[in-house]
């Protein structure tokens, strides 16, 4: 039995919806996973697009680990979209030049790092992503979430800001899965593998 071919654009046949996303995006400062895919109602070249305020001059990444599942329209927010907030005033003169373009001479816009994305991810529709985010393996974020602070692993949050609802399993279920990283395994072993990482049964694996 053959895996799906992980360097291929599109994945389904006859279906160009829903791509293997490392295979779709350009940009270098946007790292994804084996098996990672974007599932898109109009055209997967849109994931780029939503993928905001993401300027080369200031370098931030987009680190997205394997087997995660992103809907269509979920949004990443990046350090580019950062203002001021300690200041006076927001406003950011400088970008405008001529006689405000030394607003920030020895000052600098605020850098909350890199959105990390952790392995085996569910991304729901039209959930937003902001910079410096970090989602621990295993999570789920609900539709129309906005994230603005980091997730556990194995943990479902929603809402706008998103909170934590549950945790998918056991404290003791999830520490073994964390360790299990079977996201990590030869291709040929998870495939061997499929029916069970489909199941509930964690001891069936560990065995």
């Amino acid at each position: 039995m053959a895996e799906p071919n992980k360097d291929t654009k599109f994945p389904l046949d006859n279906y160009d919806r829903l791509c293997f996303l490392k295979n779709v995006v350009k940009n270098p400062n946007i790292i994804v996973g084996d098996y990672t895919y974007y599932d898109d109602f109009d055209n997967v070249e849109n994931f780029e697009k939503n993928v905001k305020y993401h300027f080369d001059f200031i370098g931030d990444k987009l680190i997205i680990g394997k087997f995660c599942m992103i809907a269509s329209d979920v949004k990443f927010i990046m350090n580019g979209a950062n203002h001021l907030t300690n200041a006076i005033t927001s406003y950011p003169f400088a970008i405008f030049g001529k006689g405000w373009g030394k607003a920030m001479d020895g000052k600098s816009y605020p850098q909350k790092g890199d959105i990390n994305i952790g392995n085996d991810v569910w991304i729901g529709y039209n959930a937003t992503i902001m910079a410096g985010v970090t989602i621990g393996d295993g999570a789920i974020i609900a539709t129309n979430s906005t994230v603005v602070k980091d997730v556990e692993p194995y943990s479902i949050v929603g809402g706008n800001p998103a909170i934590e609802i549950k945790k998918r399993f056991s404290e003791d279920k999830i520490a073994k899965l964390l360790e299990l990283k079977w996201w990590d395994w030869k291709i040929e072993k998870i495939t061997k593998n499929v029916h069970s990482l489909a199941g509930n049964d964690i001891a069936k694996i560990i065995e």
